[in-house]
C-alpha cells in the first residue's frame, strides 16, 4: 500500500543501465496481470538502442526522458499473435472490431500498470508517455508493427536522478459513488477542484498561459479542440485501415 501511495512520475534518470535479469523480472511480473480470457492481447517493444530511441523521441515531442532513460517500453494492443494461432489451428478469428479493440486496450493498460508497480518495487522510476496515441501511426512504422498491433502507451524506465514531490490528486470522496452515480452540482464541482486550483504550480500554469483559470489551460492550451480533432483523425484512420472500425459504421 505504501508503495502505491508514494508513486511519483520520474522524468530525470541516472545513466545506470538496467540489468537484463531485473528487466525480465519486471516484465514477468507484468504478464501476471489480469486479462481478457487469458488471451494476453498485448506485446511489449523494448527499446534500448540509442539510434532507435532517437527515431522515436520526436514522436514523443522530444521529451528528454525518452533519450535519457536506459529503457523505453512501448506497450501495444496485439491481436495479430492470437489471430495467427487461430489460423494455424484451422479456425478463423473475428476480433477486428471495436469490442476487442477496447478489450485489448484494457489488457495493455493493466499490463503497463503491473510493470510500473514491479519496477518501483525494485527502486526504479517510470513515466507514462500519453503521447503514444498521438502519433501511433508513425510509432508503428518505426517499430515495424504489423496490422493488428497498435501502440497504446509507452513507459520510460530507469533509476531516478531526481525524485520529485508527490503530485496532487482529487480527494477520494470526489470520485466514489455509493450504490449509484450521483451527478455533481456546480457548487460541488467548484469545491472538488478548489485545492487543485489553489496550488502554486496551478496558479503559475494559469499565469504563464495568460488564462483566467486552470480549466481554460486544459481545454484551450494543453488539450485544445483543434489538437483533439487532429490526433483523433489520425487514430481513426489507422483503426479504419486495420478494420477495427468499418467505414460503413461511420
Amino acid at each position: 500500500m505504501e508503495l502505491l501511495k508514494s508513486h511519483r512520475t520520474i522524468r530525470k534518470y541516472k545513466s545506470t543501465a538496467i540489468n537484463d535479469d531485473v528487466l525480465i523480472e519486471i516484465l514477468e511480473s507484468g504478464i501476471r496481470a489480469s486479462n481478457t480470457g487469458n488471451m494476453q492481447l498485448y506485446s511489449v517493444i523494448i527499446t534500448k538502442d540509442k539510434e532507435k530511441k532517437a527515431l522515436i523521441a520526436p514522436l514523443h515531442y522530444n521529451q528528454p526522458m525518452v533519450l535519457q532513460a536506459p529503457v523505453l517500453l512501448t506497450i501495444c494492443f496485439d491481436i495479430n499473435r492470437f489471430s495467427k494461432w487461430c489460423l494455424a489451428n484451422d479456425t478463423k478469428s473475428n476480433f477486428s472490431n471495436l469490442l476487442w479493440l477496447i478489450n485489448g486496450v484494457i489488457d495493455s493498460s493493466i499490463l503497463a500498470q503491473n510493470i510500473c508497480i514491479a519496477a518501483e518495487n525494485l527502486k526504479l522510476g517510470i513515466c507514462y508517455l500519453g503521447t503514444t496515441l498521438y502519433n501511433a501511426p508513425e510509432i508503428s512504422k518505426v517499430l515495424h508493427l504489423p496490422v493488428g498491433v497498435i501502440p497504446i502507451t509507452s513507459l520510460t524506465l530507469g533509476y531516478p536522478e531526481v525524485i520529485p514531490e508527490l503530485t496532487d490528486r482529487l480527494p477520494l470522496n470526489s470520485i466514489i459513488h455509493l450504490e449509484e452515480y450521483k451527478d455533481y452540482t456546480d457548487e460541488k464541482i467548484m469545491q472538488i477542484y478548489q485545492d487543485k486550483e489553489n496550488l502554486e504550480s496551478s496558479r503559475k500554469f494559469v499565469t504563464e498561459n495568460s488564462k483566467e483559470n486552470l480549466a481554460q489551460v486544459f481545454t484551450e492550451v494543453r488539450y485544445s479542440k483543434a489538437d483533439n480533432l487532429y490526433f483523433s483523425g489520425k487514430l481513426m484512420k489507422m483503426l479504419m485501415d486495420q478494420g477495427f472500425i468499418p467505414i460503413e459504421e461511420i
